[in-house]
């Protein structure tokens, strides 16, 4: 059975600075395939976060997408069309997605109600996604507990955990995952890591891990794609573009990840 297939293709952002039409992003082309991390990386700047919202249609003001067509299974569809329901996202800094008056029920119910599910389905729903983000033990105290809770009282990792267990709530077979653990410590950082793992491996979730950091490549993504100015100029498994970079931006990555450890690169 062919595994779901997301494609992005020949897609462009461009912005205007003194008065003058710019190309942030060009003609990019990725596939993502339902059970599997696709890696996005690069330096930063070069295009990779704005490229997912390119995707979903939610760029910044003063730019757009020009050019480009999203395809779910061969049949175009538009951000809006994809955005919750096919794709669901998780951010940088999990503190900034959340309202900090309302109670991580009120986002939960905010979520399902956006979906159109029904009632009678949320208490179950949403005590699996918190089992399942590792936020509950399966126990409905627990859950309570959780759910009770605003923004200001969980730490930056617990709301990591409440912002994939709200992608999970969407039901999506996509996740766009974007630097989820730049502001998390290290110990956070490799559980967030392994439940994006055991997610993958157990609901078949399809990724795009955008990052800088090649530690996190190599933890978690099958192949991998490197944007430089806004084009990709390699993809690959991942373990290729480790030994073997044929593209100077992969092997600055590379390099660079290796001199952290005292390693040297692969002549």
């Amino acid at each position: 059975m062919t595994a779901l297939r997301l494609d992005i293709i020949r897609l462009g952002v461009r912005t205007r600075r003194a008065g003058e039409t710019l190309a942030l992003v060009d003609a990019v082309d990725l596939t993502l395939q339902a059970g599997e991390v696709l890696a996005l990386v690069g330096a930063s700047g070069s295009g990779k976060s704005l490229t997912c919202a390119a995707a979903l249609d939610v760029l910044p003001p003063g730019t757009w997408r020009e050019g480009g067509t999203v395809a779910l299974e061969g049949v175009t569809r538009t951000g809006a069309e994809l955005r919750g329901r096919h794709v669901a996202t998780i951010l940088q800094n999990p503190r900034s997605a959340f309202n900090p008056v309302r109670t991580m029920r009120a986002h939960a119910e905010e979520t399902l109600r956006a979906l159109g599910v029904e009632r009678a389905r949320w208490d179950g729903l949403v005590a699996s996604a918190l089992s399942d983000a590792g936020l509950a033990d399966g126990s409905a105290g627990e859950a309570e507990r959780i759910l009770s809770l605003h923004p200001f009282e969980m730490s930056g990792g617990m709301l990591q955990r409440m912002m994939i267990a709200l992608a999970l709530l969407t039901g999506a077979p996509f996740l766009f995952a974007d630097e989820p653990t730049t502001d998390l410590d290290l110990v956070v950082q490799r559980e967030i890591l392994d439940l994006l793992d055991r997610l993958k491996a157990s609901r078949g979730l399809g990724i795009l891990l955008v990052t800088h950091d090649m530690g996190v490549v190599a933890r978690l993504a099958d192949r991998v794609a490197v944007m430089e100015a806004g084009r990709i100029v390699e993809t690959g498994p991942v373990m290729d573009l480790f030994h073997r970079p044929s593209h100077s931006a992969t092997r600055r990555l590379v390099h660079a990840h290796l001199s952290l450890y005292g390693l040297e690169p692969a002549s």
